[in-house]
């Protein structure tokens, strides 16, 4: 079994909850971490039905114990009033939960109890690059993507298909989050091809044949449903004009290649680079939840053109992405630029090149697989 990087707490030490997107392994990983956990799986149908119908049931159950047993809660979101029952028992009871879901939205939406606080939060993305240690393959990830089910197949594209899917099944016409699907299976495309692009919604809209407000709720559905995040735009003290939309990022580069009709993808292609950007946000963003950094991402952008990917903290270091076997002065603009704007500390190229290298202006040339091992050693945050 592959070792994630997310630590978790030790059985019964806290209740927390455990988010992430649907087949990132987050079942997998508890059942792995808690195997003696008293385990409540509301996708199997009698067991939605008996706590969707009678959530006190919970209390009364474990109320049977004469030890306080550990539970793992699995799909919690699709019976928000069990976390009354959990908020309780948590303080009443002194029983401990991991609350495992797909979806924060329906439990936000019905102003369910988040238990004040009082519950963790953790995040479990897709494989990372130093969970695969030597078995990881760039170009694989980057054509099957991230999760687990996606890059361990050597036929992805038919999984990938059934995943959107019942996402759309599932997620979106189950749970009634739009009333148009096939304007939402629409936009699901489009923002597929703006992966990684500042986000404009009426342009947007006008592909969608939906209002710009529309977009918005569709993005905040992806974003509820742990399928993409956000990058801010850096805005502070700028000196020139600067793109201020946010970029949007889906959470697998696979998903992403689906839906965009991307085919198989080599290095040197234009469409291999815009992946490979989406898999540096991977590692970045990845990297920052399991160390608990808590440290600030975006990306700065002229309105000229001129650009750095990532921007770490307040300038406290920039990356850019470069899928090319041969970095030239061209693909360093956007550093110096900001560089001469900003005091930028570090400047990061993450590229192709074999060897790793330094410009006289003090630009590290770093290939791909060097930086993820200097990422999770922690040299950049």
């Amino acid at each position: 079994m592959i070792k994630r990087k997310l630590f978790l707490p030790p059985t019964g030490k806290e209740t927390f909850f455990l988010w992430g997107p649907r087949q990132t392994g987050k079942t997998t990983l508890l059942r792995s971490l808690y195997p003696e956990a008293l385990w409540i799986d509301l996708l199997k149908s009698d067991e939605f039905r008996k706590y969707m119908e009678r959530p006190h049931l919970l209390r009364e159950e474990l109320g049977f114990y004469s030890s306080p047993p550990f539970v793992v809660v699995d799909e919690v979101q699709k019976v928000p009033a069990l976390l009354d029952e959990v908020h309780h028992l948590h303080e009443s009871g002194d029983i401990r939960f991991a609350l495992c879901g797909s979806s924060a939205r329906k439990v936000r939406r019905g102003h369910a109890n988040l238990l004040g606080g009082r519950a963790i939060r953790y995040e479990l993305q897709g494989f990372v690059s130093s969970e695969l240690g030597p078995d990881w393959d760039l170009v694989r990830m980057i054509n099957h993507g991230y999760f687990p089910r996606f890059y361990l197949s050597d036929n992805p594209t038919k999984l990938i298909n059934s995943y959107v899917a019942d996402y759309l099944k599932e997620e979106i016409a189950a749970e009634g989050f739009v009333r148009n699907l096939p304007a939402f299976s629409e936009f699901l495309s489009i923002a597929a091809l703006s992966d990684s692009e500042p986000v404009n919604y009426s342009t947007i809209a006008r592909e969608c044949g939906v209002s710009s407000q529309a977009v918005k709720g569709y993005y905040r559905i992806l974003e509820d449903t742990l399928l993409g995040r956000w990058l801010p735009a850096y805005t502070k003290r700028a000196k020139r004009r600067v793109v201020q939309a946010p970029k949007f990022y889906l959470s697998d580069v696979g998903v992403v290649n689906f839906l965009a009709r991307r085919g198989h993808l080599e290095p040197g292609s234009e469409l291999f680079g815009k992946a490979f950007e989406n898999w540096c946000f991977h590692e970045l963003t990845s990297y920052n939840l399991y160390a608990e950094k808590f440290a600030g991402l975006s990306y700065w952008k002229l309105s000229g053109g001129r650009e750095v990917d990532f921007i770490l903290n307040d300038m406290q270091a920039g990356f850019e992405a470069k899928a090319s076997r041969k970095i030239t002065s061209d693909h360093l603009k956007g550093l110096r630029t900001a560089r001469s704007d900003y005091p930028l500390k570090r400047a990061v190229v993450i590229c192709l090149e074999q060897k790793p290298r330094k410009t006289e202006d003090n630009i590290e040339i770093i290939p791909a697989d060097l930086f993820c091992r200097m990422l999770w050693s922690g040299e950049f945050f």
